[in-house]
């Protein structure tokens, strides 16, 4: 390098060779990053996912489960164990969760498990969808009717009764047509079903019957009648019975190889367990009032800083967490404009008229604001009804301040000066000058007033104070 570049300096080679050692280990991280990757890889296909799916299905489970799905597609893991124990839930976080298991590349095992457990309602839609169904022993299913229908699953159709016709003959009575919104609902929840069944290979007219009549089965029936595929024990007896069976994932059949796989239990973090508490509808509604609440602390009292901040923070999550639910934009719009109109209470002297109409229009608002019956969702009524008597209490509090302050004696201005006794500073035939408020005022009266006298302001007219003597005060002779 030194007979090339004769006019290098030791310097420039010093920071030549700094240079190419920085290089080699770069190139040495690369490279170990690429084995770390490849060994990852091959790790990944020697693990079985387990997810947990415990509790209602909300958008909190729709977040962990999505994102378990996307982890284990990027772990290139061999499958994904879904543990099932749910009463049901929302529909459109079912769907979400659905549509993840149909788009996985990753095969998916559903398992109702521990003993005692169950896939109802939602989770038995999910047990359909998903390329492997398997229960534990002594574990059931079923109960699928859209439970918006009513807040309770249907009962199965009773057969029509027969009452006798006046030739003697007995003849059903006429059946009432179901209520077009409950027919459409079903029909939907029927047809979804189906299509899953029918991808599956599985039961399609049980699950017709379990979404018309919320019909349900234990482990054993549900195996008998071909809605699921195993019955396992645990999860390593799963893992052995699961093992080449053959499952189609998109358009590929696949065969699993499930013996001797290593169980990655992926528990939910930090996010699912927030977004599992600010979901709740209760909650977020309480973060609304704070938000809105504090807004209002801040503009009575600009630079407190505090409430606004924390207002603020409480409304953004209060949104954030009624965006991931199913809103009705009726009730939405309505609790928006009551918060609008509880805020403009303070800027607009309507004596509680605006504070009253934004109470009114947030409680409506509250009450449809969930389009759901699931119990879990629904907002409380005494929550309800403990926010608008805060929210009336304050409208009361504004009003009375405002006429209390409209009553209240002017302090300031020109105005506070009338009816204050003044001393005259010097006076002239009908005008002078006198003290007022620690000032000197030009002022207008009577003749024959002196320096110290005593008056009272009667009225003002720009700067110049009109005034009077002071009652009982003796008068001034002139001298002559």
């Amino acid at each position: 390098m030194a007979a090339l570049f004769p006019g290098l300096t030791s310097g420039t080679h010093s920071m030549l060779r700094m240079l190419r050692g920085l290089a080699a280990a770069l190139a040495a991280a690369v490279l170990a990053m690429a084995s770390a990757n490849a060994q990852q890889a091959g790790d990944g296909r020697q693990t079985a996912v387990v997810l947990s799916l415990d509790g209602i299905v909300g958008p909190a489970s729709a977040d962990y489960l999505i994102r378990g799905l996307a982890a284990a597609r990027e772990q290139n893991a061999a499958v994904v164990v879904l543990r099932i124990d749910t009463p049901g839930g929302l529909d459109a976080s079912m769907r979400d969760i659905i549509r993840a298991i149909l788009a996985s590349p990753v095969p998916v095992i559903a398992y109702v498990a521990p003993n005692g457990s169950r896939a109802a309602s939602a989770g038995t839609y999910i047990l359909y969808a998903s390329h492997l169904a398997a229960m534990a022993p002594a574990t059931n299913l079923g109960a699928a009717t859209p439970i918006s229908l009513g807040g309770n699953p249907a009962r199965p159709a009773e057969p029509p009764r027969k009452k006798p016709s006046a030739e003697g003959e007995e003849s059903p009575p006429p059946s009432s047509p179901k209520d077009p919104s409950e027919s459409k609902a079903i029909n939907d929840a029927v047809a979804y079903i189906r299509s899953l069944a029918a991808l599956r290979g599985r039961n399609a007219d049980w699950a017709e019957q379990a979404v018309r009549a919320a019909a349900s089965l234990s482990a054993g029936e549900a195996r008998a009648q071909n809605v699921i595929d195993l019955i396992a024990d645990d999860l390593p007896d799963l893992m052995e019975k699961a093992d080449g069976r053959s499952v189609k994932v998109g358009n590929t059949e696949v065969v699993l190889h499930t013996k001797g796989l290593a169980l990655l239990e992926r528990e939910p973090d930090w996010r699912t367990r927030v977004l599992g508490v600010i979901t709740n509808p209760n909650l977020a509604l309480i973060l609304l009032m704070v938000g809105v609440y504090g807004l209002i602390f801040e503009f009575m009292s600009p630079g407190a800083l505090y409430p606004g901040v924390i207002g603020a923070i409480c409304l953004l999550v209060g949104l954030y967490a009624l965006s991931a639910l199913p809103l009705t934009y009726a009730g939405a719009a309505l609790a928006l404009l009551g918060a609008v109109l509880m805020v403009a209470e303070i800027f607009t002297p309507s004596l509680g008229a605006l504070g009253i109409a934004g109470a009114v229009s947030f409680i409506l608002g509250a009450l449809m604001l969930v389009d759901t019956d699931m119990p879990a969702y629904e907002v409380s009524l005494p929550l309800v009804a403990g926010v608008a008597v805060a929210s009336l209490g304050m409208t009361f509090l504004i009003a009375r301040l405002a006429l209390r302050s409209r009553r209240a004696p002017i302090v300031s201005g020109v105005e506070a000066l009338l009816g204050q006794r003044v001393k005259v500073l010097s006076w002239a035939g009908a005008q002078g000058y006198v003290s007022a408020a620690g000032e000197r005022w030009r002022a207008t009266g009577p003749d024959g007033l002196a320096a110290g006298d005593s008056v009272v302001i009667e009225s003002a007219q720009g700067l110049t104070l009109h005034v009077r003597a002071e009652a009982g005060a003796p008068p001034r002779k002139e001298p002559a």
